[in-house]
């Protein structure tokens, strides 16, 4: 009897990715994650949360965008298409990882991770049109897409290593500083959420419920976040050159600071200048980069050898440790 092979087998039959592919793979859904988060972040900022009327479809009566929608169901919908680009990044992604030599199981999980986490935030997405904007399903919205970025990210760095258990380059008080380090950064992002869920920028023209909280008491909760990550992110650039850690992970230190400031300068220049659409699109980017340079950080501290020829690949359950 002959065994039927499934599309991803068949074509890893066929194609084997060199390191240098498989980490473009891998890199694609990053960047396409920070994108669709800027790109959902424009769709608020210009009022055309509701330019496509329902989801799946942008009208009842019409899958695609009509001219009576004007540029806000353009805009709306446009958003929408770049999920399908998304989707493709992120099968990318997948076929790589199932066609290296020998099969990465691990590496193809965290691509299928990838795909499910679209998928359940696409429906999401959808709720929040069906509720009208809710501020706590467009919060949801946004932390489902910080989910992503998460899981690509940490895709894209594995892609980088071998399957070998991790070994750590650090000791462990400093191991545990970054792990402070990232539970603030996620806090910080969350807190972020209640600031816009509570500001003026509801996504659209109409009557949008709002968060019941002040704005400014939000702010000053995010900016004392913010402030939080700042000093741990000063204090892990320091004990890493105590303990004179690798030049690559202080390097990770040192470009996390430099996001930390650029993005804390946009923070305090929108407070103060009324939250401009533009300013407030470019700290949603700032967000993305911050929260990249922590993992990046993160997963610096520990290292993952390839594994010599013949040798045998540490088991899939260490990849928890990832």
């Amino acid at each position: 009897m002959v065994a039927v092979q499934t599309p991803l087998a068949s074509i890893a039959r066929r194609w084997t990715p060199s390191p240098k592919a498989l980490r473009r793979a891998a890199l694609a859904p990053v960047v396409m994650s920070v994108v669709i988060i800027v790109t959902g972040g424009a769709v608020r900022l210009t009022g055309s949360g509701l330019g496509c009327d329902t989801w799946p479809k942008c009208t009842d009566d019409s899958l695609f965008a009509t001219p009576e929608q004007g540029i806000h169901g353009a805009i709306e919908f446009g958003n929408r298409m770049l999920t399908y680009v998304l989707c493709a990044a992120v099968g990318w992604a997948i076929v790589a990882a199932r066609s290296t030599k020998p099969w990465r199981r691990g590496l193809t999980r965290l691509g299928w991770a990838q795909f499910w986490v679209v998928m359940s935030n696409a429906v999401l997405g959808g709720i929040t049109v069906w509720a009208g904007l809710n501020p706590w399903s467009v919060a949801g919205h946004f932390l489902a897409a910080n989910a992503l970025l998460t899981v690509a990210t940490v895709t894209w760095i594995r892609a980088g290593e071998g399957d070998t258990a991790p070994r750590p380059r650090v000791p462990r008080p400093v191991r545990r500083l970054s792990w402070a380090l990232t539970g603030a950064a996620g806090l910080l992002i969350a807190a972020g959420t209640t600031v816009t869920g509570s500001g003026r920028h509801a996504g659209d023209s109409s009557e949008v419920p709002r968060m019941p909280f002040d704005w400014v008491d939000a702010a000053h909760v995010h900016a004392a976040l913010a402030w939080l990550v700042c000093l741990l992110g000063v204090a892990m650039w320091l004990a890493l050159r105590i303990v004179d850690a690798p030049d690559d992970t202080r390097a990770r230190a040192r470009e996390l600071i430099g996001v930390l400031v650029a993005q804390g300068a946009v923070g305090y220049v929108q407070f103060f200048t009324d939250v401009p659409e533009l300013l407030v699109g470019a700290h949603m980017l700032g967000s993305s980069l911050m929260w990249i340079a922590v993992l990046r950080l993160a997963l610096s501290l520990r290292e993952r050898p390839v594994a010599a020829p013949g040798a045998p690949a540490a088991p899939d359950a260490a990849l928890t440790a990832a």
